[in-house]
């Protein structure tokens, strides 16, 4: 399983469009196949910056959405909201705890 992070810091006045944006794009996404859980993080110092956290069952699935008609739209929306480059990690689950 793969999880990925994806931060991103908006420019103030552009976060509540984002929020619509992730809003009518959160079922698609979390319907792609291979998604297993998808989750949006606000920082709680600084209101400009969001995490998407997600849950993939491969690396293969994870690209298969980034190459998507469904990711270049919702990223062609969102990419102009930021204030600074979006930051994306990829990793391995070896534990979980709950």
């Amino acid at each position: 399983m793969i999880v990925r992070i994806v931060k991103m810091t908006f420019q103030k006045e552009k976060i509540e469009q984002f929020k619509q944006v992730f809003e009518s794009s959160k079922d698609n996404i979390r319907n792609f196949p291979g998604v297993l859980y998808l989750e949006l993080l606000q920082d709680n110092q600084d209101p400009c910056i969001f995490c998407t956290y997600s849950h993939w069952e491969s690396a293969n699935d994870l690209e298969n959405y980034r190459h998507s008609e469904l990711f270049k739209s919702t990223w062609a929306k969102t990419k102009p909201l930021f204030k600074s480059k979006a930051i994306a990690w990829s990793s391995n689950r070896l534990h979980q705890l709950t």
